[in-house]
């Protein structure tokens, strides 16, 4: 998890966000599935990246602060660290599943 480091990755924030959504929190369902799927060495690792605050990512994330221009990149990076590492968690959760399934069935 966490394979944002080694790319030079692109991510139009501008492309997933409206101009309606800047100025205000992000959604409620955007916000869960981001706690749900990223880690505080995400955070970390995309605040360094775009120069937004660890705290001002976290915020918005947990909607105490809104989104806008500035920390829209940050936001649509975790966007996508969220959807790599909900892959990852669900592959090892289909192994884990098989594994189980094979010593349940002895």
């Amino acid at each position: 998890m966490g394979s944002i480091k080694k790319l030079d990755l692109v991510i139009k924030s501008d492309a997933i966000f409206s101009k309606e959504d800047y100025g205000k929190p992000i959604s409620e369902q955007l916000s869960t599935i981001l706690r749900r799927n990223v880690t505080k060495n995400d955070y970390a690792n995309i605040a360094s990246r775009v120069n937004v605050s660890f705290s001002t990512i976290r915020d918005v994330v947990y909607r105490t602060n809104s989104l806008t221009k500035t920390n829209a990149k940050a936001i649509s990076l975790l966007i996508h660290t969220a959807f790599e590492n909900s892959i990852a968690l669900k592959l090892q959760a289909d192994g884990d599943i098989l594994f189980l399934d094979g010593l349940l069935k002895i």
